[in-house]
């Protein structure tokens, strides 16, 4: 599958010129700021969430500059770039999260299908349903395995009856994957379960509200081998019905698990294109020193 376009076919970005592989810094200059307009498939016909002239800024710091990007539906997009490249800052825009951040500033549009998600008339505790955020670190709740699934359903009313809870618990835990593991113990503690299986209990958390949108910050960074090739499985299973966004500081996850690969650079998006492009004919100098390892 693959949702992508290129940008010349939906809209420009700020610049339209294209840098030389061979003429590129690592570091940002007047002179040289050219060099890191975006370029290639930044934007989707089939769009579901739209990022516009995004600008980020922490007190007088700017930690992301102007960025442009569409993340298509049912489409598993991955961000990597260096550590402090802007990739989870960004991720945290998609719902909000950065609104818990007094010193944090966001400019730009944030259109989900079509509704500006920083709209004043905009709630962030339904935005946060629809968009949800999986964790770098798994945080089940310290409650009971069934009551750590069934939790968003409880506070948004999604369930009336018992009956309905269990289903929405147990259909949770199927889709995460987790289900046969602990359909005989969902009493017990979610903190009581494997780290690999913490994190997927998480996911199923994040399904149980029937999210549009699921955000990973690095999901996998605090797991075994085994337990990471488990949620990449089903990363890719639940992108027949979710659009997914994943942060990740491993090359080789991104190859594996997503359709269109972002590439940050001290605070800018790059390049954009599908993965197997980006990791083996990227379009720009930058992206070609960074995943062949002159930097990082």
């Amino acid at each position: 599958m693959n949702n992508s376009v290129t940008t010349e076919s939906i809209a420009p970005l700020a610049s339209e010129k294209t840098p030389e592989k061979a003429k590129t810094s690592n570091v940002i200059t007047e002179e040289n700021s050219d060099a890191y307009t975006t370029v290639g498939q930044a934007f989707s016909e089939n769009a579901k969430m739209s990022m516009r002239n995004v600008n980020v800024f922490y007190d007088e710091k700017q930690a992301i500059y102007d960025v442009n990007l569409d993340i298509g539906t049912n489409e598993v997009v991955a961000m990597i770039g260096p550590s402090g490249c802007g990739k989870s800052t960004f991720l945290r825009c998609l719902n909000r999260m950065n609104d818990t951040i007094d010193t944090c500033k966001v400019t730009g549009k944030f259109l989900l299908e079509d509704q500006d998600i920083n709209d004043r008339k905009m709630d962030v505790v339904p935005l946060r349903a629809r968009v949800g955020m999986v964790f770098q670190k798994p945080n089940p709740f310290p409650k009971s395995i069934y009551d750590n699934v069934a939790y968003g359903a409880r506070i948004h009313g999604l369930a009336d009856r018992k009956s309905d809870l269990d289903d929405i618990v147990e259909t949770s835990l199927q889709k995460a994957g987790l289900w046969n593991e602990v359909k005989d113990r969902l009493q017990q503690p979610g903190t009581s379960l494997s780290g690999g299986q913490q994190q997927r209990l998480c996911i199923a958390r994040t399904i149980a509200v029937s999210p549009e949108v699921i955000l990973m910050d690095e999901p996998c960074s605090a797991l075994d081998p085994i337990a990471t090739a488990r949620i990449e499985e089903l990363i890719d299973e639940l992108s027949q019905n979710y659009t997914i966004a994943i942060v990740t500081h491993s090359m080789q996850q991104a190859a594996r698990v997503s359709h269109r690969t972002a590439y940050f650079h001290l605070g800018k998006l790059i390049e954009v294109n599908e993965t197997e492009k980006v990791f083996t004919n990227p379009d720009h100098g930058l992206t070609e020193a960074y995943i062949t390892g002159r930097f990082g």
